[in-house]
């Protein structure tokens, strides 16, 4: 377990690989686990860094509202920490809103950036708090119902389905049904710290500012995503002046996980090209 000093807390990451820096920002109530089906793909080209956010984890846990301004800054402390001058950073849902604030503070700290299944707005955000609340005390008696309670919004039909009937099988040979149960248990968010992260979403609000973010980025979107749907990184393409759109087709928010080889290697191909 490795701890890094980044604001006066502590951020517990992993690195894996060797490489130019990528690093990998994960999405509300969500954890660095959360990249179990790209870390050995991507780590065979760079030096994969993923990290705990504050309030997530086994990083610290502040009791104190977040903003996207102290996500960002958290980032960037993360790389003086390691000394990172300028890494690729990639976000998924939350994590790629957070990515967002952090590319227009910080342009010069960036590379590449990936934007996965992400939104220029925090749309929804007490929807999506009510809902993560709820999932937390049932949780604690019936983790299998809330994964697949959760599974409805993250997965298409027919992906769900086959996860259903065997919720033992690996799929692309690195993750099952049952693997990201068990890992739903393991230090799980509290009330205090979805009510902190969810903050920063209802804060967040790019649309007039991301004609400035000028770096090289990929948009990843997926058709069947009902949490950031495709037509909000559509409008998200159009306004960034350096970006290309790739859509994962019968896909849904969790398509990191479901179309783990196809998204890793649109990922791998636009960071080396």
């Amino acid at each position: 377990m490795n701890f890094a000093d980044v604001n006066e807390i502590k951020i517990c990451y992993e690195i894996y690989g060797e490489g130019y820096p990528l690093i990998l920002v994960h999405g509300f109530g969500a954890k660095k686990e959360s990249w179990i089906a790209q870390i050995g793909s991507l780590s065979k080209h760079f030096k994969v860094i993923t990290f705990d956010n504050r309030g997530a984890g086994k990083s610290d846990r502040p009791d104190e509202p977040f903003t996207m301004e102290v996500f960002a800054d958290d980032i960037k402390g993360f790389m003086d920490f390691f000394k990172i001058e300028k890494a690729h950073v990639m976000g998924w849902s939350l994590g790629g809103m957070i990515v967002q604030h952090f590319a227009l503070k910080y342009p010069e700290r960036i590379n590449k950036i990936v934007l996965i299944h992400t939104n220029y707005k925090g749309a929804g955000g007490e929807l999506y708090k009510k809902m993560r609340l709820d999932e937390l005390e049932l949780l604690k008696q019936d983790p299998a119902k809330v994964f697949w309670q959760g599974a409805r919004i993250g997965y298409i039909h027919a992906f769900r389905k086959e996860m259903e009937a065997n919720p033992k099988k690996k799929f692309h040979g690195l993750w099952s049904a049952e693997d990201l149960i068990r890992e739903s248990t393991i230090d799980p968010p509290t009330s205090r710290d979805i009510e902190n992260q969810a903050h920063a979403l209802d804060t967040h609000n790019t649309l007039e500012r991301l004609s400035e973010i000028k770096n090289q980025t990929l948009l990843l979107a997926a058709s069947h995503d009902r949490l950031c749907p495709k037509s909000v990184m559509v409008e998200m393409h159009e306004r960034m002046p350096n970006s290309i759109l790739k859509v994962i087709e019968k896909a849904g928010h969790s398509s990191p996980l479901s179309r783990a080889p196809e998204v890793n290697q649109i990922i791998i191909d636009f960071l080396k090209d």
